[in-house]
């Protein structure tokens, strides 16, 4: 069970990214300047501490998968939703790495069930 995914459209620039900027990771924006945009980083670029949330890693056939993080506040509000990292024309943030492409990456998200639900709780005691 996953919280987190890729569409191939995202991944395909997500390996172009990385084959400029090295290893790659995504900090979800709590919304305020970017909205509630996926943030794309160079892998260490962006500092993580306590407060954040590891929600995932993304396969997009790299030698290092994609991290994905979120602060635990707004995770409090999101864990019951599943979430998707898409990308669509359109100017990004100037501080996520897809800005200058003409592309921008996007969430795309949808409630869990219940089952997807406890699965997702199964799992994160037992880890």
């Amino acid at each position: 069970m996953e919280r987190v995914a890729v569409t191939e459209a995202a991944a395909s620039l997500l390996r172009e990214l990385t084959a400029e900027h090295g290893p790659l990771m995504f900090h979800q924006s709590g919304g305020c300047c970017d909205g509630s945009s996926p943030m794309c980083y160079p892998l260490g670029e962006f500092r993580i501490g306590a407060s954040d949330v590891h929600l995932g890693d993304l396969d997009v056939e790299l030698s290092e998968p994609v991290s994905v993080w979120m602060s635990r506040s707004q995770f409090e509000l999101w864990s019951h939703t599943h979430l998707t990292i898409d990308v669509v024309p359109g100017r990004g943030s100037g501080f996520s790495l897809e800005a200058p492409t003409g592309q921008r990456f996007l969430i795309r998200s949808r409630l869990m069930s219940d089952e997807e639900a406890v699965r997702l709780d199964a799992e994160t005691t037992t880890e």
